[in-house]
């Protein structure tokens, strides 16, 4: 098996433009392939690139990150949903329980009211203040 030949210039990408690499075609995948070198084409007499020849493990590399990256996303997205359904199963639970305490307090409420008079004891007074938000509701 051949080992690539490292060249000075080997991580910048060579710039060639669209008509000498369709002559040279041939050549620039054996330079990719045996070298790593990138080369960027252009067309004829504008600078901007139009498509690259790069190494086959480029491209796969490339295409490996593109699906891990939609694998990601998929599990992101049934984690999320997973999370959103224990929410809201947890916000009933509580909006529940929060029922229930809320019927209990106004039973002791309504059993103290019975026993002592509204007014005339100031730390049941007090008391009572504290649990107003939550008689209210």
């Amino acid at each position: 098996m051949a080992v690539p030949a490292r060249t000075p210039d080997a991580g910048r990408p060579r710039s060639v433009p669209l008509r000498e690499a369709r002559t040279r075609l041939t050549q620039l995948v054996a330079l990719a392939e045996l070298t790593d070198t990138v080369t960027v084409l252009t067309r004829d007499g504008d600078p901007r690139p139009v498509a690259a020849i790069v190494p086959a493990g480029a491209a796969r590399s490339a295409a490996q990150a593109r699906a891990d990256a939609d694998r990601l996303a998929a599990v992101t997205a049934g984690w999320a949903r997973r999370l959103d359904e224990a929410h809201r199963r947890s916000a009933q639970r509580h909006a529940a329980e929060r029922r229930g305490l809320t019927a209990a307090l106004a039973e002791a409420w309504a059993e103290l009211d019975r026993r002592v008079p509204p007014g005339s004891d100031p730390a049941l007074a007090r008391l009572r203040a504290a649990h107003a938000d939550l008689l209210a509701g």
